[in-house]
């Protein structure tokens, strides 16, 4: 166990410097949509919310990882968050879906790994709150797990991952800058034939709108027909989903695991309604949500004066009306792209299982498409 965890520390450490030789779509100079970002262009603008990573990476042919998205700083058990969960396309296995359905509420942190890595994402998850001071006499956990395919680049079968990194990736969880590209449930990860991995964004709506921070982080592992800010990268390239009638095949299906939060008052209902539009931030991409692809938004709200406590026989909240929604959709389906363009932009090309090679985007060669349009 020591060596694993010295490993992780210094893939983490490898990770961040990685991150100074990258820059995101707005780092490059080409801003999209129209509200502002947080500080720091990611989730963990959302006050309280922290992302945590163990990233595994060994010999020729392990290339996976972990990604926790602590909602909050609390006892999350005890003090449940408001949330909601969308299926584009339910080619997938997210655990947890049918009580947050049937409660309208997360207990856990949200966990993201391999699919093959599920039974040890649920047990960390369970662990981990177990753990917890004041669980002592927790019976029953929801553990939300999810996942992608990185069958490709990883030994999938091999289920490397363990309980422990789970445990650990939700315990390493901070605030601040999050890591992306090649990290975490990232690490093996393909999108749109390029290398793909986790990506994030934010957004924050002007006083007048309310106010409030949305933030999203993505897992990408799917396909189609790429699309940046409105430039058909895919087609310039001439590499993209369904061309293989000219000769070369692209495989359509993968997956993308979307994680929204907000700050904004909001209940089940309309947490929904935002994982929706997250949906429509996955298409501004190019996404198709093909047939095989398991692409799954989780919403939650975090405003602390409507966390759920377990313990009341009555709850109070206040929530936004309806008519206070569309600024919200708008900048989710903003923040939503942005993350998942990120997640290309920041990840770096890589080999893997039996030699498989997955190329990264080439960059020098998109600015100069945006820069032309």
């Amino acid at each position: 166990m020591k060596r694993y965890v010295l490993l992780a520390v210094a893939l983490v450490m490898g990770v961040t410097s990685l991150m100074a030789q990258h820059k995101t779509l707005r780092e490059w100079g080409f801003p999209t949509g129209i509200f502002e970002t947080g500080r720091f262009n990611a989730i963990t603008d959302v006050p309280g919310v922290t992302v945590g990573h163990v990233t595994l990476i060994e010999g020729d042919s392990v290339r996976t990882g972990v990604t926790a998205i602590v909602p909050h700083q609390g006892n999350i058990f005890s003090q449940k968050v408001p949330a909601a969960i969308y299926a584009g396309n339910g080619f997938g296995k997210l655990a947890g879906v049918t009580q947050v359905r049937e409660l309208g509420n997360i207990e856990t942190p949200i966990v993201l790994t391999n699919t093959l890595s599920m039974a040890a994402g649920i047990e960390g998850v369970v662990r981990y709150t177990l753990m917890q001071p004041g669980n002592e006499q927790v019976r029953s956990v929801n553990a939300v797990v999810g996942e992608t395919n990185d069958g490709r680049l990883n030994d999938i079968r091999g289920m490397h991952v363990t309980p422990q990194m789970v445990i650990d990736a939700i315990g390493g969880a901070h605030s601040g800058p999050v890591e992306q590209g090649n990290v975490g449930a990232g690490t093996g990860t393909i999108c749109f034939g390029f290398k793909g991995g986790i990506g994030t964004s934010s957004r924050v709506l002007p006083a007048s709108l309310g106010g409030y921070t949305i933030g999203v982080l993505a897992q990408t592992n799917y396909g189609g027909i790429l699309e940046i800010d409105g430039v058909q990268v895919g087609q310039l390239l001439k590499k993209h989903d369904f061309i293989d009638h000219i000769g070369k095949t692209e495989n359509v299906d993968g997956s993308c695991m979307m994680v929204v939060v907000t700050d904004a008052p909001l209940d089940a209902r309309n947490l929904e309604r935002v994982a929706k539009r997250a949906m429509m931030g996955m298409a501004k991409t190019g996404g198709i949500a093909s047939n095989g692809s398991g692409d799954y938004v989780i919403a939650l709200s975090v405003a602390p004066g409507n966390l759920i406590d377990s313990r009341a026989k009555m709850l109070t909240s206040t929530v936004l009306a309806n008519g206070e929604m569309s600024a919200i959709f708008a900048a989710t389906i903003e923040a939503t792209a942005e993350a998942l363009w990120n997640s290309l932009f920041m990840a770096d090309p890589m080999t893997g299982r039996d030699g498989n090679h997955v190329d990264a985007l080439p960059v020098e060669q998109v600015l100069d498409m945006l820069r032309n349009r």
